[in-house]
């Protein structure tokens, strides 16, 4: 039987996280800080940034076992079948060496239709890691990129110590829930994640669920956080919530970047736009879920003859002209079409399962793509490496 040593989980073995909450079992991890949090009352950012895409646990040790208690939040939604537990990646010196998935902790259900939803309290579980390698090692437990994770307790079988960060350069980005995660198997499976590992840098990922939404306290949040790369990928949200109407976008999309500006002035920034999604190409808005065929697609709703409205194809031209005249004076913002990442070419071979998110393989397309264009030779973050 192992003999355990019980580690305090605090911000030296948490990264990727913005902040942590102390709870009632433990810690929760954020991606907003408080002040952010408190100025929204929109339960599905709520949801989406306290739900830890990209953070994850670092240590190292000689330790052979390791469980972490947890108290998971799933997400179930009326009318469609529950998906699968999340799941725990575990990195062994950077390789995925074992993956764990928590039944049990609360279920959150929410009503797409009707924006209803309903609580039910669980109780802490058990993800436990056994026969790993005797050497002194960095050990990662990246966190499911869709289940609220408190973190409740860290035991090993030998002693731990944090791992610092090792010369690599942070790379922060914001999205929609793409950048989240979406469809992708497994945390380390999102394609932020996926590219930051091959880049070889840091990843921050503020990635929010329906909730790239140019608002201020977001670009505040980036502008407070160390980074030495910056990117924003935006759109499908604003054409999907249908958010705005086109006289406030262009005001809203260079205040958002002179926040960020105001905290890094000289920061590669890279602004990149959705992907290609046929059902908002030249609809607007609001888009819908559609439960009738068993299993979730979903629609565009908007009227494409009423003036004003947001569509893809006209955000991609104004992103691409507002990057333009900021780069007359700004020699380190760069503009990327969402479309070299994931096009109508490849929705043809592809699709999307769902007609908006993504599939696990397409994340790894993503990922490859951009960090050819974003951290290769000709890119952006071509010094990161």
């Amino acid at each position: 039987m192992s003999s355990w040593i019980q580690t305090p989980i605090d911000q030296n073995l948490v990264r990727g996280a913005v902040e942590l909450e102390r709870t009632q079992y433990g810690v929760l991890p954020h991606r907003l800080p408080a002040w952010a949090r408190a100025q929204t009352a929109d339960g599905q950012l709520a949801m989406a940034e306290a739900q830890p895409s990209g953070v994850r646990l670092s240590f190292r040790t000689t330790a052979t076992e390791i469980e972490l208690d947890v108290l998971p939040t799933k997400v179930r939604y009326a009318g469609a079948p529950a998906g699968p537990d999340g799941v725990y990646d575990l990195l062994v010196d950077g390789r995925l060496t074992a993956q764990a998935s928590s039944a049990g902790g609360n279920v959150f259900t929410l009503d797409l239709a009707t924006g209803s939803t309903e609580f039910a309290p669980g109780e802490p579980t058990t993800v436990g890691f056994s026969e790993l390698p005797g050497t002194d090692k960095t050990i990662e437990i990246w966190l499911p990129h869709r289940e609220r994770t408190e973190l409740v307790a860290l035991r090993t079988n030998a002693e731990i110590e944090p791992q610092t960060q090792q010369d690599r350069k942070v790379w922060l980005h914001h999205g929609s829930s793409i950048s989240h995660g979406s469809n992708a198997d497994s945390p380390t499976q999102i394609w932020p994640a996926l590219a930051a590992a091959r880049a070889g840098v840091e990843l921050t990922n503020l990635g929010f669920g329906g909730s790239a939404l140019l608002d201020p306290f977001t670009a505040r949040t980036m502008r407070d956080l160390p980074a030495d790369l910056i990117s924003v990928k935006l759109g499908i949200n604003l054409v999907n919530l249908d958010l705005m109407r086109q006289r406030a976008f262009g005001p809203a999309v260079h205040g958002f970047l002179d926040t960020i500006r105001d905290g890094h002035p000289t920061t590669p920034l890279l602004v990149v736009s959705s992907i290609y999604c046929p059902i908002h190409e030249d609809t607007p808005g609001p888009g819908a879920p559609d439960f009738s065929g068993g299993t979730v697609q979903f629609m565009a709703t908007g009227d494409p003859n009423e003036p004003g409205k947001l569509t893809l194809n006209w955000i991609r031209q104004e992103l691409a002209a507002i990057i333009a005249v900021r780069a007359k004076t700004d020699p380190n913002i760069s503009y990327l079409d969402g479309r070299e990442l994931y096009g109508e070419k490849d929705f043809a071979v592809r699709p999307l399962p769902d007609q908006l998110h993504p599939d696990n393989a397409t994340h790894h397309q993503l990922a490859e793509r951009f960090a050819d264009l974003a951290f290769g030779l000709e890119g952006p973050f071509s010094g990161s490496r």
